[in-house]
């Protein structure tokens, strides 16, 4: 299958009741194993590239990605994460990606509009997706960054947010947040529930590594359908690789110990897609 429409994969994720995984994949291993975690679990799965890795590839991860979710049949989207400027969002378009997603949220309320209508304006066109953020989700490393509502989505300014930029989808901002947490998170379910009510487009939860499974699960059930995953993947997949190279079945070289991880890494991937079909 050709890379599918992240906008299609998640309404109709939004259709069933569902959220797909977003991983933030790296390197032809951790991309080519979620692709075939997914076949083997007939679920889809998005592929992200984040930003600040795009100077080690950027039009090859495009290529590599599209090469091999062509092999398989489960649906995969392709998706350039995080990007905070009109200039690099053009990168990530020239680059190939089919989504992409503008992070204004640092911006005020008519700024992050304005910016994000002007993505929206060249990337439809071009048939490619839209992902923006409302609300501010900050670093899991500052614990104000995700107990302070005030910097929370506001229900009635995401529904006009979306009628004025027209996005496919909006990731908001309840108590999550990027990275590490400091302490245990504690999303505000009830908001995401009342943002869902108001809104027609899929929403998205950034900073999924650490939120505790319970309140991920309840936070699909009040709407989530698309869930970032990054720093628990990245470290995931070292503590994996490390284990096969220390215990010597890595073969004494890096392709042993790729190979060694290999499904242990994609029982993680299964896990995730399963945890967020709520089939954990």
């Amino acid at each position: 299958m050709t890379i599918e429409k992240v906008s299609d994969i998640l309404k109709e994720a939004d259709h069933k009741g569902y959220a797909v995984p977003a991983f933030n994949v790296f390197n032809y291993e951790s991309i080519a194993w979620l692709i075939e975690a997914a076949e083997e679990e007939s679920s889809p799965v998005i592929a992200m590239l984040y930003p600040p890795t795009d100077h080690i590839y950027n039009s090859s991860f495009t290529a590599l990605t599209k090469d091999l979710a062509a092999k398989v049949e489960t649906p995969v989207g392709l998706h350039f994460d995080h990007s905070r400027s009109f200039s690099e969002i053009m990168e990530g378009i020239k680059a190939g990606f089919t989504s992409v997603m503008i992070d204004g949220s640092s911006l005020s309320f008519e700024d992050n509009i304005e910016l994000t209508k002007q993505v929206v304006q060249v990337a439809h066109p071009l048939d490619i997706d839209v992902e923006a953020e409302l609300g501010f989700v900050g670093s899991a490393g500052r614990e104000e960054d995700f107990r302070n509502k005030d910097l929370y989505t506001d229900p009635d300014r995401a529904r006009e947010f979306i009628e004025r930029t027209e996005v496919d989808s909006l990731a908001v901002a309840v108590g999550s947040a990027h990275g590490n947490y400091v302490s245990e998170p504690d999303l505000d379910l009830n908001r995401l529930a009342k943002i869902n009510e108001k809104v027609n487009v899929p929403l998205v939860l950034h900073g999924g590594s650490g939120i505790p499974e319970p309140q991920l699960k309840e936070a699909v059930q009040r709407g989530i359908n698309k869930v970032n995953i990054g720093t628990e993947l990245n470290q995931h997949f070292f503590k994996i690789v490390k284990k096969k190279a220390v215990n010597k079945k890595g073969q004494g070289s890096m392709l042993g110990c790729l190979g060694e991880a290999r499904e242990e890494i994609k029982q993680y991937f299964k896990y995730k897609i399963r945890l967020l079909k709520n089939k954990q």
